[in-house]
């Protein structure tokens, strides 16, 4: 009996395989960047932000090495981040139920031997608020945040690894 049930374990897992296999399905990884964006100069309005932390992770685990301002090196300019909030909706008395949170990014990318490009994104959350836990929903919105600006980091490495 315990064979059988093995079996069947093992010809469920072969198949669970074979599915995620044939329909294309692949672990994630870090953007592969095009060749003459592997060697970045990484510079930005605020080089001690969580974002610019961020990206340079992001950027350095896509295999590009950080050099030193050059003529021959791309450089990449990331702007200040900005986030907004926006009330979406209010409790009967008043106070705030549910924000939405704006959070824009923008940057340029200057090649030796093109012209610059500039991009801007941003990134849409909801957020709800209750002032009876607000310690714990300032600890959620830094969390909130946070993943934002990761997410954000993914999102400027996916975008030079297509230009």
């Amino acid at each position: 009996m315990a064979a059988v049930n093995a079996i069947k374990n093992g010809l469920a897992l072969v198949l669970v395989c074979f599915l995620l296999t044939s329909c294309g399905f692949h672990l994630k990884k870090a953007s592969s960047l095009p060749d003459d964006l592997k060697q970045l100069t990484l510079v930005g309005d605020d080089e001690k932000s969580a974002l610019f932390s961020a990206v340079k992770s992001e950027l350095l685990a896509s295999g590009v090495t950080l050099v030193a301002p050059s003529k021959t090196a791309a450089q990449l300019y990331v702007f200040k981040e900005q986030l907004e909030r926006q009330t979406l909706s209010l409790f009967q008395n008043g106070q705030v139920a549910e924000y939405e949170l704006t959070y824009s990014v923008s940057y340029a990318l200057n090649r030796p031997n093109g012209k610059a490009i500039e991009k801007r994104f941003e990134l849409y959350r909801n957020y709800q608020d209750d002032p009876d836990h607000a310690l714990a929903k300032a600890k959620e919105l830094e969390l909130l945040i946070s993943e934002i600006r990761l997410q954000a980091s993914r999102r400027i490495a996916r975008e030079l690894s297509q230009l």
